[in-house]
Order: structure tokens, then sequence, then C-alpha cells
């Protein structure tokens, strides 16, 4: 991914407007790494490490918001960028598993990585 992804800043909600609009129909796009996701995520989100979006985006339904989620909201806010730039409506959740967790937001944690 391109420094340009990381320099626009990218539609954002805040988590509270993002449990919304999950319930909604949107989706959230884990753009976190493998160990991260393990550690603990969003239930009913889809888990694309930044790394891949690129390669791994076809996955993803072109009929529904993406909500890209990782940590902090900055390695989400390029997966934004990105996603928007191949077509998708997407919107970057500002400061990321710290606010879900503040906005009381469900998190599922992993007992064993996927083999």
């Amino acid at each position: 991914m391109g420094i340009r992804h990381y320099v626009r800043h990218a539609p954002a909600v805040t988590a509270a407007d993002a449990i919304g609009l999950v319930a909604d129909g949107a989706l959230i796009v884990d753009v976190r790494r493998h160990f991260e996701w393990n550690r603990n995520h969003i239930p009913g989100s889809v888990h694309i490490p930044l790394e891949e979006l690129t390669d791994r985006c076809l996955e993803l339904p072109d009929d529904r918001l993406l909500i890209t989620f990782c940590t902090g909201g900055l390695r989400s806010a390029g997966a934004a960028n990105m996603l928007i730039e191949l077509g998708f409506e997407a919107k970057n959740m500002t400061k990321g598993l710290i606010d879900w967790r503040s906005a009381g937001g469900p998190l599922q944690g992993t007992k064993h990585p996927p083999s």
C-alpha cells in the first residue's frame, strides 16, 4: 500500500456509530494481523490483514457499507481509502479497538489459532 492511502483522511465513523451501522447491515473488515485477530475480534467481522487486502478484496461484498477496523485507526484509515479507490463504499472506524471497547462493542476471543 502506498503512502497516498495514509495522507488523505478516510471517511470516518466513531465506534458508537459503527455499532449502529453494523446493526443496519454494515460489515466490519478487520485489517489487523493474524495474532491480533486471534487475541480478540468483533463477532461477525471479516478478517483480511492489511497486507492481503489488495489480493483479497473481491471476497468482500460490494453492496454493503464496509467499516475498516484495526487497533488504533491508522491502518484501517489506509484500508478504507484503498477500498474506496477499488470501488467499495467504505469508512474507517476511528480509534479502532480502543473506542470499540469503550462504546461497549462485543469482542470474541479465539482460543486456538486457525490451522
